[in-house]
């Protein structure tokens, strides 16, 4: 009892703090926030070393806990993903502010002048697991659209989010802005998520980051509104048009560079005149780079595969292993993915142009992509900086979510004294 009182009581002075501090940010002048970033990331770099050293104990302790080759790609750190970090806080930086931005300007009959602008959204919690890099990408972003946040990182990477945070915090304070404007929850105990999701005194909005478990439990249980981000189960279709060379390369990329991402294909679709051919060219690919291909069955003869079951359709594997099967066509391909698919990113291959318009207009997913690797599913990628999430709903925020995606609007209206008659 004592426990569960003295959490709740941390959880909502973090939420109190964070409250005031989004009340300082919201007018902080951009090259101020800007400032921080720089020096954040100056802060990054110079502490490399600690926090690859923190990042050691991490993967210790998800060595122990049974993780998944692909979830421990996920959680470790070395010298070039830190410079990527840092380079991610920079390009943040850098970004034109989203905040004030002018999004619509109008002259009424009635004399008003009406601006509708860009703002804060206020206090942002981020719950995300295993990926530390998330601390910073999704710190940055809120410090640029002029939001507070509460971060809740996986118990894997609590050390090493502990490092990148406390780096975070010397810019913040570098700059002069206030410390409590990113703000991590100091422990791993569950009931801190539990917490977050009923802080709607505190909490403006959501971003759960992270598997199937838990985004369906922020979706169940959260009273604050959520930005849902939800599986990535990615399908690629190689049409009947599909040029060979481009779709061995794009395949081969899509599922192998790494499969622990949202954005790594978990299910290709070969249309049925290409089975014999570049079909068993691509899945022969597969299982020479070591991914483990689950065929329907007339894929199944492919010496190397294994025969797919049901439960392979639908499915986000973030490991070596892709869903494979055959299709009678575009249409056939579309309707496999409106079943199975989670409107995350899902990608055609062909060189027919109606082909990929009838695959981009009778899609829904977040992002569509043609000829392209899946693995471009990426805020950073899109020109973003960095990005908190991949947004699968449809209300506000949608795809990657950047610093623009974390911002509301307000209505300025001024005139010349107007009345109302």
């Amino acid at each position: 009892m004592t426990q569960s009182h003295d959490l709740s009581a941390q959880m909502d002075m973090i939420g109190r703090r964070a409250r005031a501090a989004a009340a300082e940010l919201a007018f902080a002048p951009s090259a101020t926030k800007a400032k921080a970033l720089m020096a954040a990331a100056d802060a990054i770099t110079a502490q490399a070393e600690a926090i690859i050293a923190a990042n050691a104990r991490d993967l210790d302790y998800g060595r122990d806990k049974g993780l998944t080759p692909a979830m421990m790609d996920r959680l470790m750190l070395d010298a070039s993903r830190i410079a990527a970090i840092a380079a991610g806080l920079r390009a943040v930086a850098q970004q034109d502010d989203p905040v004030g931005r002018v999004l619509a300007e109008w002259d009424r009959p009635n004399g008003l002048h009406i601006r509708r602008v860009a703002t804060p959204l206020g206090v942002i919690g981020v719950i995300y697991e295993s990926r530390p890099n998330v601390t910073a990408d999704a710190g940055a972003l809120c410090l640029k659209a002029g939001n507070a946040v509460i971060l809740r990182g996986g118990s894997e990477s609590f050390h090493s989010s502990t490092a990148i945070h406390a780096c975070l915090v010397e810019g913040l304070r570098a700059a002069g802005l206030p410390a409590d404007a990113i703000q991590l929850v100091p422990t791993r105990d569950r009931e801190a998520v539990s917490a977050m999701l009923r802080m709607t005194e505190w909490i403006d909005v959501i971003v759960p980051r992270g598997g199937k478990g838990l985004v369906g439990l922020v979706q169940r249980e959260a009273r604050v509104p959520v930005f849902a981000h939800l599986e990535g189960i990615v399908h690629i279709y190689v049409d009947a048009k599909a040029d060979p060379d481009l779709a061995r390369r794009v395949v081969l990329n899509a599922k192998t560079r790494r499969t622990g991402i949202c954005g790594a294909a978990e299910c290709l679709l070969i249309h049925r005149d290409l089975a014999a051919t570049l079909g068993v060219d691509l899945i022969r690919d597969l299982l020479n780079a070591g991914v483990e291909v689950r065929a329907d069955a007339a894929l199944a003869t492919i010496p190397g595969t294994v025969p797919a079951t049901a439960e392979d359709w639908g499915r986000e594997y973030l490991d070596s292993i892709i869903a494979a099967r055959v299709v009678a066509d575009v249409d056939e391909a579309i309707a496999h993915i409106r079943q199975y698919g989670s409107q995350h990113t899902d990608c055609i291959l062909t060189e027919d142009p109606e082909a990929v318009a009838r695959f981009f207009e009778r899609l829904d997913s977040a992002i569509l992509m043609h000829n392209s690797s899946t693995q471009f599913a990426d805020g950073g990628e899109f020109g973003m900086g960095a990005e908190i999430g991949i947004a699968t709903g449809k209300l506000h925020a949608r795809g990657p979510v950047g610093a623009e995606q974390l911002t509301s609007f307000k209505y300025l209206v001024t005139s010349d004294g107007a009345v109302r008659r």
